[in-house]
């Protein structure tokens, strides 16, 4: 089995490549257990509605069609966001995993101490996530 080092990703906020901005990025895939157990058996799970969260850590830019263009008015909105581990091609090796109706509660436009890099940390939460191989 191969391992994979990301050195190459995609990563799209709102129809905006933004990976030359980003340094992190973390999809979380998760379908919530609903218990259905009944008298006299043991304890059973059915899988319930999607519950994804992705964080992706992005270097504050304010230039226009930069981080902070494109970030700010997505605040309390429901947005699309595309990542693949390499830029080129969807395939079975670069498979590409589309949330839909992802929704972003907060921004912190400003964040940093003295001498350090401006970042900013953004969570989205929910939509539905789809993953594409070809």
């Amino acid at each position: 089995m191969a391992q994979i080092v990301l050195k190459d990703a995609s990563i799209s906020i709102a129809s905006v490549e933004l990976a030359d901005r980003s340094n992190s990025v973390e999809v979380n895939y998760e379908i919530e257990s609903v218990e259905v157990t009944a008298f006299g058996g043991n304890r059973s799970f059915v899988g319930g509605l999607q519950n994804n969260t992705c964080t992706v850590e992005l270097m504050q830019d304010f230039a226009a069609s930069e981080t902070e263009a494109t970030i700010f008015p997505l605040v309390g909105t429901q947005v699309t966001l595309v990542f693949k581990p390499e830029s080129g091609a969807v395939s079975a090796t670069n498979p590409s995993y589309t949330i839909t109706g992802a929704y972003l509660a907060s921004h912190t436009p400003i964040a940093a101490a003295v001498g350090e890099l401006a970042m900013t940390s953004l969570t989205f939460t929910g939509g539905t996530l789809v993953k594409a191989t070809s």
